[in-house]
């Protein structure tokens, strides 16, 4: 399903991580994928409130645990600079959707990266 908000369709995810030689360029493409569709599930039931918002992102986030697993057996790791992107994404992912003041850190809160 392509992604039909106008600040998202044209959005790279995971761009500071992309042809960086730490990060796997296929775990790259999984983690734009995680987040590729929290938009389409956030367009196809749109959230009511920051609270269905939260449960959207924890399930993503949820995917990004079982992610970080993969980075670590290809000899990287979801560290400084990939969770400051991650987190970054969800946020500007929230903000464009209508939710500026989601809490940054509640959106990712399930994280163990």
């Amino acid at each position: 399903m392509a992604i039909t908000n106008e600040r998202m369709a044209g959005y790279e995810f995971l761009r500071p991580m992309r042809g960086d030689g730490y990060y796997p360029a296929h775990l790259v493409a999984k983690g734009g994928d995680i987040l590729h569709a929290l938009c389409e599930r956030i367009e196809a039931e749109p959230p009511r409130g920051l609270e269905e918002l939260y449960v959207l992102t924890h399930a993503a986030t949820e995917q990004f645990n079982l992610l970080a697993e993969e980075f670590y057996a290809a000899d990287s790791d979801i560290e400084t600079v990939a969770r400051d992107t991650i987190a970054v994404d969800f946020g500007y992912l929230a903000g464009a959707y209508g939710f500026p003041d989601a809490d940054l850190e509640e959106l990712v809160e399930p994280r163990d990266w």
